[in-house]
């Protein structure tokens, strides 16, 4: 973690003074996180509440995961100036973000949440988090589409990685990816001639999409890759 997680930055940062100041606030033993008093600059969680002087410089922060079916035709923004955007579809009192994006044909599992850590824990590719679809297409799938999607196709200037792909029925299959460039799967069908009439987002990681509905949702106690 860097420095601006420190417990000495949150003090320069809240009471204006220099580090050296900071420093010997935290010595002199007045501060307390989560109501016990602590003596060296620790590095602080969202979860943590900091107060010096009867002072909160920082509230705890309660985390909440959701899991949540995006309908098609929506737009997976909180961007209330766009139509047909996440946000005014939300049923939510907290501010929550979509941690990844699902485009507005397309429909499923988004994870929504307040933990501002989570985001880079799901995306990055080197974290390989599974995410599963089930995709219907326009035309017959055969053998050389199954494997030439399995092996990775140049979309966007960049060969995708190998990913895992199962035939459903003559129109359906199921791929698992542990990228998401942009419009990934429908770019990989149209490269090979085949128009996506249905893609559906059903697992993130250990997450699953399970009996949800269009615009439901389920409030998680946690969320773990």
């Amino acid at each position: 973690m860097t420095f601006r997680n420190r417990l000495q930055y949150l003090l320069v940062k809240k009471l204006q003074v220099s580090n050296r100041q900071a420093l010997q606030i935290i010595l002199s033993g007045h501060v307390l996180i989560n109501g016990s008093a602590v003596k060296t600059n620790v590095e602080l969680s969202q979860t943590d509440e900091v107060i010096y002087n009867n002072e909160v410089l920082k509230a705890a922060k309660k985390l909440v995961y959701v899991a949540f079916y995006k309908p098609r035709g929506i737009e997976t923004t909180l961007n209330a100036a766009i139509p047909h955007n996440l946000k005014n579809i939300l049923p939510f009192e907290e501010e929550l973000f979509p941690v990844g994006r699902l485009d507005k044909e397309s429909e499923g599992l988004l994870l929504l949440t307040n933990d501002g850590t989570l985001y880079d824990k799901v995306l990055r590719n080197e974290n390989k988090t599974e995410k599963e679809y089930i995709v219907t297409v326009d035309k017959e799938i055969d053998g050389y589409f199954l494997k030439t999607m399995a092996g990775g196709i140049k979309i966007m200037g960049k060969t995708t990685l190998p990913c895992t792909i199962e035939k459903l029925d003559a129109f359906t299959f199921r791929i698992t990816l542990v990228q998401g460039l942009n419009r990934q799967i429908r770019r990989m069908c149209y490269k090979l001639h085949y128009e996506v009439l249905k893609l559906m987002r059903v697992r993130i990681g250990t997450l699953e999409l399970g009996d949800l509905q269009p615009g439901g949702y389920k409030v998680l106690d946690g969320f773990q890759l």
